[in-house]
């Protein structure tokens, strides 16, 4: 699957035709599984045209998810490995040679990190903030704290921590002011803060206070729920609950994304 990406040439903005067809590229890229290549379409499309809708919005999430969730899975995994290996000779060749490997997942991630970051701080979000819109706003906070998240998972960094802290809770303001208490969005906030603050900043008890007024919030506004986002929400609602089970029976467990 080759991505072709047209570009117009009176002002090197991305025609409307061409645009729906970067746009066609990426959902063709999800659904062949080829994620990079879908992140290279949505952020063209994203560097052409910050204000995204919601669909385009969603798009560039699942593709840099799905491309950084898959070497959080391997950093994961190796990390493991390395633990294992060590108690057995810290000093072998083989705990070089994975620590060589894990390095390798590290300076991927971040370079993925990195990218994101940069298109959310320089084109997302000011396009957002000049808009009005609020759950985007929200949304792309959101994203941010994410995955200043992810790099503080491998990065031991009181100032990707704290850029994590300030996103999410720069977007909570927002949301407790401006979306609903069933809203998924502001749900899968409250999720991923309180996973934060749990497992970054060992903050338990503002995690699980995090997650608990999430999900009462939300229980109490759910006859009001909307018919199209009530799966979405009850689903992040079960996770909240989940997390909160596992937190305060003191048993390890990290229900976010």
């Amino acid at each position: 699957l080759v991505i072709a990406l047209g570009l117009h040439r009176g002002g090197g903005e991305l025609a409307q035709e061409n645009m729906e067809h970067t746009v066609y590229q990426a959902k063709l890229a999800e659904q062949a599984e080829r994620y990079d290549e879908m992140v290279q379409a949505m952020k063209k499309v994203a560097e052409e045209k910050p204000d995204l809708n919601l669909e385009q919005r969603n798009l560039l999430s699942v593709a840099y998810k799905n491309i950084v969730g898959a070497r959080r899975a391997s950093f994961r995994i190796v990390s493991s490995i390395l633990s294992k290996e060590e108690e057995k000779d810290a000093s072998s060749h083989t705990v070089v040679m994975i620590k060589s490997y894990k390095a390798k997942i590290e300076e991927e991630l971040e370079k993925i990190c990195s990218d994101i970051l940069g298109l959310l701080t320089n084109s997302l979000l000011p396009a957002a903030d000049k808009a009005g819109q609020p759950e985007a706003r929200v949304f792309y906070n959101k994203m941010k704290g994410d995955y200043y998240r992810y790099l503080a998972e491998f990065k031991d960094d009181a100032p990707v921590k704290q850029n994590s802290r300030d996103a999410y809770e720069l977007a909570k303001s927002v949301a407790d002011k401006d979306l609903q208490p069933t809203h998924p969005i502001r749900l899968g906030l409250a999720l991923n803060y309180s996973v934060f603050m749990f497992e970054v900043m060992g903050e338990e008890t503002q995690a699980c206070e995090i997650a608990r007024t999430a999900f009462d919030d939300a229980i109490a506004e759910l006859d009001t729920l909307e018919e199209e986002s009530y799966k979405d929400a009850t689903l992040i609602m079960q996770l909240l609950r989940d997390n909160l089970t596992l937190w305060t029976s003191d048993q390890d467990g990290d229900k976010g994304n």
